[in-house]
């Protein structure tokens, strides 16, 4: 196989019909690292909407269990890419996000927020930072995929296209980002559990190069000190040689799943997607003193 050869296949798929499937090709097989990186920094930056970051610190799942958290997000949201809309893997996973979610008083508006981040922010980052840049029919199956994803957890007015995504992402931040002291300690608690994986005296420095990939309104909003010019541009620099190599490899043949990421710790013997995710905290905003009913059907 060549390297440009999946994305003549891609170009030759419908882009809404195929969505799923342009989506899975895209995640799994061509940016696969890229797309776990992306969807880290889309998830961390709802953070700094404060409403959406108090309510995570008043659960205490990305404080107290971080891992635990950062692992069921992933693995849920990887099963749907993984087994699509209408496997029985993908409804299971579709319904425990939707009980997660009315266990809570959140509004559809930061609901919708956070899926826009899912289309805006790969595109972004494989802009910048991936081997080639998105291709039209992949950023339109994305915009598609997860416009389907959003009717899944009942999501009103979702965005249309990729740029109406990406407005809506921009005009939200702009309005919503701000300071709140419970947001930066989740915001905090990530950043170790980021920096865990590695080697602990690499902790530092792994933190700095984090912080120097991201954009001014989120340093803005936790208050972080921004690293150096010089740093930001070399380890933004970095990212990109790792693009350019990734370019001069042989395609990949298998998938890569978000479930086969080393990051993934929490779950040595396996798991059950119906097991995953966490439970109703009473006493949290919005929660009742009883477990939830259960969600709606899954379309």
């Amino acid at each position: 196989m060549k390297r440009y050869e999946r994305l003549e296949r891609i170009r030759r798929m419908d882009p809404v019909a195929d969505a799923s499937k342009i989506y899975r090709l895209t995640a799994a097989y061509e940016f696969p690292w890229d797309f776990t990186r992306a969807l880290e920094l889309a998830l961390y930056r709802t953070y700094a909407v404060p409403g959406i970051g108090r309510l995570l610190a008043e659960t205490a799942e990305l404080t107290d269990r971080a891992q635990k958290r950062y692992d069921d997000t992933v693995l849920l949201l990887d099963t749907v890419v993984e087994h699509g809309f209408d496997g029985d893997e993908g409804r299971t996973a579709i319904r425990r996000i939707n009980e997660m979610h009315r266990s809570y008083d959140i509004s559809n508006e930061d609901m919708r927020y956070v899926l826009c981040t899912f289309v805006v922010m790969p595109k972004r980052w494989t802009d910048l930072y991936g081997w080639r840049r998105m291709s039209r029919h992949e950023i339109v199956a994305s915009s598609v995929y997860y416009r389907t994803l959003g009717r899944h957890m009942g999501i009103q007015d979702t965005p249309e296209t990729y740029e109406d995504f990406e407005t809506c992402l921009d005009a939200y931040e702009e309005a919503h980002f701000g300071w709140d002291e419970s947001a930066r300690r989740v915001s905090d608690a990530t950043l170790e559990l980021m920096t865990s994986w590695y080697p602990r005296p690499l902790a530092p420095l792994l933190r700095v190069s984090t912080l120097a990939l991201l954009d001014e309104p989120l340093l803005q909003a936790f208050r972080y000190k921004p690293p150096g010019a010089a740093t930001r541009a070399l380890v933004r620099r970095a990212v990109r040689m790792r693009g350019r190599l990734v370019r001069l490899m042989p395609p990949r043949r298998a998938p890569h799943f978000a479930r086969q990421n080393w990051e993934i710790k929490g779950y040595p013997d396996g798991y059950r997607v119906a097991e995953l995710g966490t439970r109703p905290v009473p006493g949290v905003r919005g929660c009742p003193a009883s477990p939830a009913s259960p969600a709606a059907p899954v379309e």
